[in-house]
């Protein structure tokens, strides 16, 4: 799998791509991840990236021309099978998302920044648009390390045990079960018996109630979109 990212600050997506799973997943090849400069893509002297909103208002937008001349450039080397933009006013990201994003093959990813971007690029340049959440941060660098994240973990080899991720929270609309590791008593605290027993059948079944009740308190929602 290859990711491109647009970012006007690039150094933002060093530190997350660079520990850790994102990184192996990268030295074992298993995804590629490309960081663009917007500026490169600057079509004046000052490698400017952005100006002052037709209408006036505070804040500067990015510009239209240097992100279509940059997926121009991206897009005449190969296919892709999605152009993400991360803004907070797109669909909440869900563990479905990450699912189906996983099978692609390509995509790219353009973060915004400072006020935000020329409409233009959000109607005619990307195919789908993410939001991590209802809050506002300072660029969608860090959106961009999220979404890659919960994307690069479900291809096939990234993670040591393939069934980890298919038991994570949010696989079927559930919760996750409770976990629990040595010592089996801290305290008073001890490890439910019933995962010590070492009979696997009922071990799973436990979990899978304690998943239900886990959404059912948490996360009643989970259950209503199951119903829609």
């Amino acid at each position: 799998m290859r990711i491109d990212i647009i970012s006007a600050v690039p150094s933002l997506l060093e530190s997350p791509f660079n520990d850790s799973i994102l990184k192996r997943a990268k030295e074992k090849k298993l995804v590629e991840i490309k960081i663009h400069n917007l500026r490169d893509y600057s079509t004046n002297k000052q490698k400017s990236i952005d100006d002052y909103a037709f209408g006036g208002g505070a804040g500067m937008v990015l510009s239209i021309e240097p992100f279509a001349k940059c997926l121009k450039e991206l897009k005449g080397k190969r296919n892709y099978d999605e152009i993400i933009f991360m803004t907070p006013d797109g669909e909440k990201l869900k563990q479905s998302h990450a699912n189906q994003l996983s099978l692609n093959k390509n995509i790219i990813i353009l973060c915004g920044h400072y006020k935000g971007i020329d409409q233009r690029i959000r109607d005619y340049l990307i195919t789908k648009e993410i939001s991590i959440g209802d809050y506002v941060l300072s660029g969608g660098e860090l959106h961009a390390a999220v979404l890659c994240d919960a994307i690069i973990r479900l291809i096939p080899g990234v993670l040591n045990n393939e069934t980890s991720a298919l038991t994570d929270s949010f696989q079927d609309d559930l919760l996750a079960p409770p976990v629990y590791t040595r010592p089996a008593k801290f305290k008073e605290w001890e490890v439910p018996e019933i995962l010590t027993s070492g009979n696997l059948k009922a071990i799973e079944k436990w979990r899978e109630q304690k998943a239900v009740e886990n959404t059912k308190k948490r996360r009643p929602d989970l259950n209503e979109n199951k119903k829609e």
